[in-house]
């Protein structure tokens, strides 16, 4: 296997696993980044998909308690079949929109200056949510009814615009919806499973005519990288939120985008799809 490969890879694990539950878009940091690297292919699209399977097992790793427990009572536990049904009514809206239109998007969207742009919008939709009164409805995630997850899922459907983060437009939307800072974060954190698993295994199914055995040491490495990476990351998110909340993100998200769009403009960086 090409090291040059393995380091790659690597690399793109850890930028995964590391933005893929903050809300600072993960798409837009591995479109940038897999530009910047010329990984940026069909191969090196497919690979950035499926290593999200290793930011998956990290969340269900955080929560196996919490999983197993809904697992078990589901059907006979009132508390497990709301959580999941709540899952299921806020992952409809980025499926059903995801399958009509994510061509279109990815043909005119996955490109380094649109996401510059998104990340700047998104930015300034999360320091207006923060600047708001705050109202908490919702304590925690069990507190939740089918309309809010309704609601939870269609902010989340604004995630197929790369850059504008999954996981920041559900926190975001949840806020706005009258969820705490801790059940939004977490509905979050939950959504993703089942929003990551299917992309991942539509991306695969779609594309296996890109797999090939001679990848696995690569998949393998993104992987493992992903997995770490956000296992910290969703450990210390949680940590953080209890004394602050996402303002740094929207400046971050802010001073990210200006460079990106600054780099662009002034040739400091060839973006190749911008």
């Amino acid at each position: 296997m090409d090291t040059l490969l393995l380091l790659k890879a690597l690399i793109l694990g850890v930028v995964e696993g590391l933005t893929e539950f903050l809300p600072i878009s993960s798409t837009g940091h591995l479109i940038l980044a897999g530009d910047l690297l010329d990984f940026n292919d069909e191969r090196g699209q497919l690979f950035e998909i499926v290593i999200q399977s290793g930011a998956i097992l990290a969340v269900v790793w955080e929560y196996r308690e919490k999983i197993l427990s809904v697992a078990r009572g589901l059907g006979r536990d009132r508390l497990a079949n709301r959580l999941v049904l709540n899952l299921s009514i806020a992952f409809l809206p980025l499926a059903v929109l995801g399958l009509l239109f994510k061509k279109a998007i990815e043909a005119h969207l996955f490109k380094p200056l649109p996401v510059a742009v998104a990340f700047i919008v998104g930015a300034l939709l999360i320091l207006w949510a923060e600047r708001r009164e705050h109202v908490i409805r919702v304590q925690t995630v069990d507190d939740m009814s089918p309309l809010d997850a309704l609601k939870v899922g269609f902010a989340q459907a604004l995630a197929l615009i790369p850059g504008a983060s999954r996981s920041g437009s559900t926190i975001i939307g949840g806020l706005l919806f009258g969820l705490s800072r801790r059940a939004a974060t977490e509905f979050s954190f939950f959504l993703a499973i089942p929003t990551l698993i299917a992309a991942t295994f539509y991306k695969l199914y779609k594309e296996r005519a890109l797999l090939s055995a001679d990848d696995i040491g690569m998949w393998v490495v993104g992987f493992f990288a992903a997995f770490v990476s956000a296992f910290l990351c969703v450990r210390w998110l949680l940590r953080f939120i209890s004394n602050h909340d996402f303002t740094p993100f929207a400046w971050y998200r802010i001073a990210f985008g200006i460079v990106v769009i600054a780099t662009w403009q002034f040739g400091w960086v060839e973006w190749t799809a911008s």
